[in-house]
C-alpha cells in the first residue's frame, strides 16, 4: 500500500492556486519550486507554497479528489485552505521538503 498526496500551492500574495496530484510530495515541491519546467503554470505564476495537502491510500483516491476540488469555485477552495492551514503558511517543511536545501 503506497501513499498519494493531493496538494495546493499558490503564491507569495495567495493571488494564484494550483491543485495537483502526486505519488512523491517533496519531489512534486521540488520540480514545482525550483522551476524545472520553466513553461509549467506554476513557474510562470511563481508558485512557490505550500498551502494544502492532503494524504490517501491510493492515487485513484487522490485522484478523484483532485478533480472534485477542481471542479469548485475558489472560495470553495479557499475555505478548504483555510480549515486546515488557517494562516495560510508554507507548509513545505511539514512534508520535508526544505527549501533551502538541494534535491536530486
Amino acid at each position: 500500500m503506497g501513499y498519494a498526496f493531493v496538494y495546493i500551492i499558490a503564491n507569495v500574495h495567495h493571488t494564484t492556486l494550483y491543485v495537483g496530484v502526486t505519488n512523491d510530495l517533496r519531489t512534486r515541491l521540488w520540480e514545482h519550486f525550483t522551476k524545472q519546467n520553466p513553461r509549467s503554470f506554476s513557474a510562470k505564476y511563481n508558485l512557490s507554497k505550500l498551502v494544502y495537502f492532503k494524504t490517501f491510500d491510493s492515487i485513484d483516491d487522490a485522484i478523484d479528489f483532485e478533480k472534485y476540488i477542481k471542479g469548485k469555485s475558489r472560495k470553495w477552495k479557499e475555505e478548504l485552505i483555510t480549515k486546515m492551514n488557517p494562516e495560510w503558511r508554507d507548509l513545505s517543511d511539514w512534508v520535508g521538503y526544505k527549501k533551502d536545501k538541494i534535491y536530486k
